[in-house]
């Protein structure tokens, strides 16, 4: 662990922790209720009650060849030297209505998927055969049950297929259509509005004047919302004006589930947000012990209660608190289990400095160890940033993780080991 370590001053130890501030995060939230989608509209949301078979999967004895269905006795001893040749009484194709028979001593041509025959246990494939239509030279023996597919072998009547707080994928969506479901119920996603403030702020694309700059929040917390399943959206960007910071404020609070802002939640003079959202809804804001993002706001809007998360405006406070903050609290809406991220202890591969009083998130490049031995306090290694400024939005754009630095270290070495929360996979 990190040795060298500073004593915090009254105003450090008066900050609001972090562990706090997330509690005080997800109190605002709570798994939205219940609703019924249509099966593709579920995918990356979870569910909220088992589903139970209605019927057996597969729901016939089907085979998994294509080849001739037999009874396994009348095939007995055959081999390429000493084939068994039976007369081919029929066709059996997949989707086929009614049911067909096969008579002792004979074969029918089946199809993968294909009903079997009543009176027929198995499969011989049309390879270990010479294909034949009238009569089928047989040059392999099979045992009962060889290559049929028996009804309920996947999934019996009766069988919990998913359990709630199941969070759905494309192979789970596949399965529920399996079982014949076409609608479930989930936690449905939470719709997420995004509200970039500052005068400086304008749209990626336009003509930058001296002193502006890009609104990359707003892209990059609706993307962050969006990654996780919610439903996000960007509502432009807002001038440092009370008037036009409340008209927008207040016209979302009716169409959204949570209301994210950044910027203007510092003690400038020019932090509107702060001022005008104290005004109209239950908001507090705070300064928490973390690095970057210090200045931080939560609370509810309008009588619907909207939850509302208040961010830094340096582009990498902003995504630095979604991770911590805001995430988790998403998360619970979606009815999620775990709300954080992955974390992995790793070494690190230089040092760098740490603000006293606060937990740091240092931007790094998690790998894996190639050179870890068994035994070894951790198989990852993370080469740090060559910057941890809030602004320098260019680092964190090639981190994969953030390394955590507790309150009390000033100063991280080379060959320390810290806790990395992991934000995407790492490289080998």
């Amino acid at each position: 662990m990190p040795h060298a370590r500073g004593n915090l001053s009254p105003a450090e130890a008066g900050r609001v922790s972090i562990e706090d501030h997330i509690a005080d995060c997800l109190a605002l939230v709570a798994p939205l209720s219940a609703i019924e989608v249509p099966l593709l509209e579920a995918l990356g949301c979870v569910l909220t009650a088992d589903v139970v078979a209605q019927a057996p999967l597969p729901g016939f004895d089907n085979s998994g060849m294509d080849g001739y269905a037999v009874r396994a006795q009348d095939v007995t001893g055959a081999a390429p030297g000493s084939p068994v040749r039976l007369p081919v009484t029929g066709d059996v194709f997949a989707g086929a209505a009614g049911s067909a028979r096969l008579a002792p001593g004979t074969a029918m041509r089946i199809m993968t998927g294909a009903v079997v025959p009543d009176g027929a246990d198995s499969v011989v494939p049309v390879e270990n055969t010479d294909g034949g239509l009238a009569e089928v030279e047989i040059r392999a023996a099979v045992a009962a049950g060889r290559h049929v597919r028996r009804a309920g072998d996947d999934v019996e009547t009766g069988d919990t297929v998913l359990r709630a707080g199941t969070r759905l994928n494309p192979r789970q969506l596949a399965l529920l259509a399996a079982v014949g479901r076409t609608r479930v119920q989930v936690h449905p996603r939470p719709r997420v509005v995004v509200l970039s403030t500052g005068s400086e702020v304008v749209e990626p694309g336009q003509p930058l004047q001296r002193g502006q700059l890009y609104d990359s929040n707003g892209i990059g917390l609706v993307a962050a919302a969006q990654e996780l399943g919610a439903r996000a959206e960007r509502v432009g960007i807002i001038d440092d004006e009370p008037r036009a910071v409340r008209a927008a404020v207040e016209d979302q609070v009716g169409r959204a589930d949570v209301i994210i802002t950044s910027g203007g939640v510092s003690m400038g003079a020019a932090d509107i947000v702060k001022a005008v959202l104290g005004e109209i809804g239950d908001v507090t804001f705070r300064n928490v012990a973390v690095q970057p993002g210090g200045p931080q706001g939560l609370g509810t809007l309008g009588e619907e209660r909207v939850p509302v998360f208040c961010l830094p405006g340096n582009p990498v406070s902003a995504l630095v608190s979604f991770e911590i903050f805001v995430r988790p609290a998403l998360r619970a809406m979606l009815g999620e289990s775990r709300l954080h991220r992955r974390r992995v202890p790793a070494r690190m591969l230089r040092g760098w400095s740490s603000p006293a009083g606060r937990r740091q998130y240092a931007r790094v490049l998690l790998m894996r160890d190639a050179t870890a031995i068994a035994g070894a306090a951790t198989p990852y290694v993370a080469e740090p940033a060559s910057g941890q400024g809030s602004h320098l939005a260019a680092q964190l754009a090639h981190a994969n993780a953030l390394a955590e630095v507790p309150e009390d270290v000033t100063e991280v070495s080379g060959g320390d080991v810290l806790e990395c929360l992991v934000l995407e996979r790492m490289r080998r």
